[in-house]
C-alpha cells in the first residue's frame, strides 16, 4: 500500500497581499475620517465675543467749571506814616510786648509813639495855649470897654481876629500833639513794621523824619483774587457766582470764594477782562500775594444721571452708549448736558440702574455679543 505526503504552500501574490493588507486598512480608516471633513460636513460657527468693562448708571451732581489763576491781595489797607520828628517808640499788644509783624491789632491801637523834644517844639502846644488864654483875656476886656462905650468897634473887632487866629493856632498845636501817637483806623494784622530803607527793623528810640512809613496793616480774615478771564466767558459769569480756591501749601483745604465784581470793560491788547474773587480765609492760611488757582462754578445740577465720559462715543455724529442686556449690547442714542472732563449729565437716552459699557466701546455696534471682564 503506497503512502503519500501532502504539502500546502502559497503563490508569490498571496503572500504580498497578506503584507500589504495592513497599510491597505489603515489608509481606508484616514480616508473614511477625511470624508466627514468634505463639502457635504457642517461644523458648528465659533463666535468671538468682545472684553468690555461695564459699569451701572448713577445720579450725582456735576458742574461747569471756569478754571484761572489769580494773585491774593488784601480788601483794604492802611499805611501808616509818621508826621512829625521825633524819637519813635513801638506799641505794646496787651501783655506788654512789643507789636511785631504779624501781630493782630484793634481799630484805634497806638502802633507807635514819637517823643523827644523835637516832637515837642513841633506841636507847639504850650505857647499856644499861652497865647489863646492872653487872646481870650484880651477879647473880654475890649468888650466890657465897648460896652461902656470907651473904645472904637474897630478895636473890639481887632480883638475877636486875634483869638480866632489864636484859637486856630492852638487847635492845630493838639492835632500836631495828637499826631505823635500813630493808632490804626481799622482792625487787622500788622504786615510790615518799623523797617528802614534797606528792610531791617529799626530799634525803639531811634530818630525818624517825617514821612517815615512806621507800619502796614490789613485785615486778613478775608482776601480779594484778581483774575483775568477771555472774553467769550464773560457770557458765562456774573457777581454771586461761588468759587473754589485751592493753593498748592494746602490742597486738602476747602477754601470758598464769590465772584463780587466783573471789570466794566475788556483789555484791548490781552483781549481779557478782570474780575475779582472774595475769598474766605478765617483760618489764615492764605497769604497776599500767594499765586492761586480760581475754580469758578458757572452751573450745577444736582442729583441727575450721570455716565462717565469714556463711555460715551460718537456714532453718524450722534452720541451714543452702549447697554448691557444679556450677553449682547444695545445702542443708545442719548442728550448730554453739564460735564467735565470725567463725567457728563444725560439728559435723555438712558435712566439709573442702566448697566452700559465703560471701556472697550470704540469697536462695538448694536448687538455685539461681548465678555464682561474687570467687574
Amino acid at each position: 500500500m503506497k503512502s503519500s505526503s501532502y504539502s500546502t504552500s502559497r503563490a508569490p501574490g498571496d503572500r504580498e497581499c497578506a503584507r500589504l493588507w495592513p497599510r491597505i486598512a489603515v489608509a481606508a480608516t484616514l480616508a473614511l475620517a477625511l470624508s466627514g471633513c468634505g463639502p457635504g460636513a457642517s461644523a458648528p460657527p465659533a463666535e468671538f465675543r468682545i472684553p468690555v468693562e461695564v459699569s451701572t448708571v448713577e445720579t450725582g451732581n456735576v458742574e461747569e467749571l471756569i478754571i484761572t489763576t489769580g494773585t491774593l491781595r488784601t480788601r483794604e489797607m492802611v499805611t501808616l506814616d509818621i508826621e512829625i520828628p521825633g524819637y519813635v517808640h513801638i506799641g505794646r499788644d496787651k501783655d506788654g510786648n512789643r507789636l511785631t509783624e504779624g501781630a493782630t491789632v484793634a481799630a484805634g491801637q497806638t502802633i507807635a509813639e514819637v517823643t523827644g523834644e523835637d516832637a515837642r517844639l513841633h506841636a507847639r502846644i504850650e505857647s499856644t495855649r499861652r497865647a489863646l488864654e492872653a487872646a481870650e483875656s484880651e477879647l473880654e476886656r475890649r468888650r466890657d470897654l465897648w460896652a461902656s462905650r470907651l473904645i472904637a468897634e474897630e478895636e473890639l473887632r481887632q480883638a475877636e481876629v486875634q483869638y480866632e487866629n489864636s484859637l486856630y493856632e492852638f487847635e492845630r498845636s493838639k492835632l500836631n500833639a495828637a499826631k505823635s501817637k500813630i493808632t490804626t483806623p481799622i482792625g487787622g494784622v500788622v504786615l510790615r513794621l518799623a523797617r528802614n530803607s534797606d528792610g531791617l527793623p529799626i530799634a525803639d528810640g531811634q530818630l525818624v523824619a517825617p514821612g517815615f512809613t512806621i507800619a502796614q496793616i490789613a485785615p486778613l480774615d478775608g482776601l480779594i483774587a484778581d483774575i483775568d478771564l477771555v472774553g467769550p466767558e464773560l457770557g458765562r459769569i456774573h457777581e454771586g457766582l461761588p468759587a473754589r480756591i485751592r493753593h498748592y501749601a494746602y490742597e486738602d483745604a476747602d477754601i470758598g470764594g464769590e465772584v463780587i465784581r466783573l471789570a466794566p470793560s475788556v483789555d484791548i491788547n490781552t483781549h481779557t477782562f478782570r474780575a475779582e474773587v472774595a475769598v474766605s480765609n478765617p483760618q489764615r492760611l492764605l497769604r497776599p500775594g500767594m499765586f492761586v488757582e480760581v475754580t469758578i462754578i458757572a452751573d450745577q445740577r444736582v442729583d441727575v444721571p450721570v455716565v462717565p465720559r469714556e463711555s460715551v462715543a460718537r456714532r453718524g455724529g450722534r452720541n451714543v452708549v452702549f447697554v448691557l442686556t444679556g450677553q449682547r449690547v444695545a445702542r443708545r442714542d442719548i442728550n448730554l448736558g453739564l460735564g467735565d472732563d470725567e463725567q457728563v449729565e444725560v439728559l435723555a437716552g438712558i435712566a439709573p440702574g442702566d448697566r452700559i459699557v465703560i471701556r472697550g466701546v470704540e469697536t462695538l455696534t448694536d448687538g455685539t455679543r461681548v465678555r464682561i471682564v474687570g467687574s
